[in-house]
């Protein structure tokens, strides 16, 4: 009754259609024989029963078929390379295991590449073809050294070498040898031989490295030269605080005029003119130098002998000969009545003013350049052409310290007047800065273009100058590391620089187009040109108070320049 509730459609049909026999009773038994079927009679639908009038069907609307999926190719892993073979899957099993239209994933018949895969299989054979390139190249390379092209004969049979064969003949033979061996196919047997080679070079050098021996990059000093480190400490601190101190004084205190002091010192200098010449020596003159006290100046020639002079007068007081080669430079203790001489016997010697010898310095290859004190007084400096610079003691005449750092001979020599550190300046064209305390080149100071032959230490214990063949005097900061100025100062090359010694307030230069010059210590102007020599001036010194400079020359005379005033007074040394 459900059922006719829901389709009425359906009850209402004739009920001779609910006679239809079913199909099992269609069937025909074979046993039996056929009877004639009997005519089938509608039943009477009674007349009470009300007739509903047919309900339209309700229309069965289609389903909507469905887009087909698209077919999604197998994903394809690009080729990798193991052991020089290219392979397509990670295992055995994956070419075993077939994809749905029986192809296996790495075969391309089933499918199309991407456009993706196609670039990077292009790429890989791209490289691998580049790699045989580069392998096949090395192993054709024919090697430049003899012992290589020696070694690679061996390795491929052939005879090392013929006779009266050279060193190019033999190249030549591997050459033609291995072009015909490429040539015939036999570039395995080349590569083979090359990888031979290699595997030996690198073995040899496993074994080099395993023998080397670690040396410390240093050269271990003397106790002597300990003992001079730990002194030159002691001494360069009490003087660094003494300049300090009286930097700092002068900039609290209102009463100092700094600029004032200066204007009166570079006045002085501006007034200096020649005070007094006299012949030297029968050789040219080659270096001078004042004592500590200003009283007396000593000066050297080429022909070996060192004199000493009384100041003003210039009136020899003592001759000293002992040099067997020309002498090169003269040196003042600052702290005593000691001089030192430098000479092209490779020698340099300690006198007293009285003429005698006190020490004699050996141990440079090549004949010196300059010599100079340490401000202590303990120590001695002295530069030769060997390329080094050395360190005496001047009371035992032990060699303390022999200095490296130059590649071509050393010419000038410095120490800050704090005694800390000393500057060397060479033909190299390099001027460098050594701290005596630890033995360490701290700074190396690059702008000039040719050789360096005077440097000097500004009293304010941060200016540096340097003067050579370039015509040019640098001022270098030792603050900042480069150079300040540089002076267009001569028209000839620059024997020598000096700087004021009392607190730097102007530097003097010489030079061999026979002229000294006096700068501005603050802003290095022109000054002063001190011109009377008809020669090379060779060398120059300043008087402890400032107040005289002395020049020497090839025409063999000293010339001793003074202010013109008649102030006896002396700067104020503090």
């Amino acid at each position: 009754m459900a059922a006719e509730e829901e389709n009425p459609a359906l009850s209402n049909l004739p009920e001779e259609s609910s006679a239809v026999v079913p199909d099992d009773e269609l069937m025909v038994d074979n046993s039996s024989p056929i009877q004639p079927t009997l005519p089938i009679i509608p039943p009477v639908i009674p007349s009470s029963i009300p007739v509903l009038p047919p309900i339209a069907p309700i229309p069965i609307v289609p389903p909507r078929p469905l887009a087909p999926l698209p077919i999604r190719p197998p994903a394809i892993r690009p080729p990798g390379v193991q052991n020089g073979e290219m392979r397509t899957s990670d295992s055995d099993s994956d070419e075993e295991e077939l994809s749905p239209t029986g192809t296996t994933p790495g075969s391309t018949g089933g499918y199309e590449i991407s456009e993706a895969s196609r670039l990077v299989r292009e790429r890989q054979q791209k490289a691998m073809q580049e790699f045989m390139m580069k392998k096949r190249a090395a192993a054709l390379a024919v090697p430049t050294n003899d012992m290589s092209v020696r070694t690679r004969l061996r390795r491929l049979g052939e005879p090392i070498t013929l006779f009266g064969e050279r060193e190019m003949e033999r190249r030549d033979r591997l050459r033609m040898l291995m072009a015909k061996l490429d040539s015939e196919g036999q570039l395995e047997k080349l590569m083979k031989v090359h990888e031979e080679e290699e595997a030996a070079s690198t073995a040899a050098a496993e074994d080099a490295e395993e023998e080397f021996v670690q040396y410390p990059f240093y050269t271990e000093g003397s106790k002597e030269l300990l003992d001079a480190r730990i002194d030159i400490a002691k001494f360069s601190i009490s003087k660094a605080a003494l300049r300090l101190q009286r930097a700092r004084r002068k900039r609290d205190d209102p009463d100092e005029d700094e600029d004032a002091e200066l204007d009166w010192a570079l006045n002085q200098a501006e007034s200096m003119s020649l005070n007094c010449s006299e012949l030297g020596d029968d050789r040219p003159l080659s270096g001078c130098s004042f004592s500590c006290d200003g009283e007396m100046l000593a000066t050297c020639s080429l022909s070996g002998v060192a004199k000493i002079w009384s100041v003003p007068q210039v009136t020899k007081v003592c001759t000293l000969k002992g040099h067997t080669e020309r002498a090169t430079d003269v040196a003042f203790s600052p702290v005593h009545n000691h001089l030192a001489t430098a000479s092209a016997d490779r020698t340099a010697r300690l006198w007293s003013t009285d003429g005698s010898l006190l020490m004699k310095f050996e141990g440079h290859l090549d004949r010196l350049a300059r010599v100079g004190f340490h401000p202590s007084g303990k120590y001695l400096g002295t530069t030769s052409f060997d390329k080094t610079w050395r360190l005496w003691d001047i009371d035992s005449g032990v060699e303390l310290l022999l200095q490296e750092g130059h590649s071509r001979s050393i010419y000038g020599l410095a120490f800050h007047h704090d005694g800390s550190l000393a500057a060397s300046c060479g033909l190299d064209a390099l001027a460098r800065v050594w701290d005596l305390r630890t033995g360490r080149s701290i700074m190396a100071l690059e702008g000039h273009v040719k050789p360096l032959l005077g440097i000097s230490f500004s009293p304010n214990g941060y200016h540096l100058a340097t003067g050579g063949e370039d015509n040019t005097c640098r001022i270098w900061d030792l603050r900042k590391k480069k150079s300040l100025y540089v002076i267009p100062a001569h028209s000839n090359l620059i024997s020598q620089v000096k700087f004021e010694p009392q607190e730097g307030y102007y530097l003097v230069t010489s030079s061999y187009d026979m002229t000294a010059k006096v700068w501005s210590g603050r802003d290095f102007k022109p000054v002063k040109t001190l011109s009377a020599h008809e020669a090379k001036v060779t060398s120059l010194d300043i008087s402890a108070d400032g107040h005289l400079i002395a020049t020497v020359s090839h025409d063999r005379t000293i010339k001793l320049w003074s202010s013109s005033s008649n102030e006896k007074d002396a700067m104020e040394v503090e």
